[in-house]
């Protein structure tokens, strides 16, 4: 498989193999960055320090098709990090908005109305539930990519989604399909949530 054939070559000191292995999910590490850090200025200092640590650590990935969830791990504890370290850092529990500046005005990826809608409903779940919901469905990421990366067991981070997910669905009045892919419609109006809702 190439990823695992580029991390061996990373592990053995070959820069251009984990470049290689960045620049082909560029795009998402920078979504995730900029759900973080709230601006472009940030999110890339974030990418930076990812990169570095990815080079200083690449020899304590064990299985190389993990790579890519490995690496966005690490870019969310560094987001957080810098974060704390410009003493800004508010919980999601307790800063709806800037947990949700990936919809604002400002933000590359605000692309509908639909996208306010679910800013609005989302902020209305815990801080805890609107993260896991956000990762999951906006970023796509495994069950387990996003237990590693908020630092809870797999089981919880199910539990936050669909428990989150049902209250979305009493919120809104709607049906949600029950192959947990997040779609939710409204009964009465044209809104929808699904991944393809959401662009990223």
């Amino acid at each position: 498989m190439k990823i695992s054939r580029l991390v061996k070559q990373a592990k053995k000191g070959n820069k251009e193999a984990l470049l290689e292995l960045i620049l082909a999910d560029q795009d998402a590490y920078y979504r995730l960055a900029y759900t973080y850090m709230g601006n472009e200025h940030d999110a890339m200092d974030a990418m930076e320090d990812m990169i570095v640590t990815l080079y200083e650590k690449i020899d304590q990935l064990h299985k190389g098709e993990a790579f890519y969830s490995w690496s966005k791990t690490i870019l969310v504890n560094r987001c957080k990090t810098l974060l704390r370290k410009k003493e800004r850092y508010l919980s999601l529990e307790e800063d709806e908005e800037s947990a949700y500046s990936v919809f604002t005005d400002d933000s590359p990826y605000r692309d509908t109305e639909s996208e306010m809608d679910m800013q609005v409903l989302l902020s209305h779940l815990d801080g805890p539930q609107r993260e896991a919901i956000e990762l999951r469905y906006v970023h796509d990421l495994a069950y387990q990519t996003i237990a590693d990366m908020t630092g809870v067991p797999l089981g919880t981070t199910k539990s936050r989604i669909s428990v989150g997910m049902k209250k979305l669905k009493l919120m809104i009045g709607g049906e949600r399909d029950d192959d947990n892919r997040g779609t939710i419609r409204k009964t009465q109006t044209d809104l929808t949530y699904d991944k393809g809702s959401v662009r990223t």
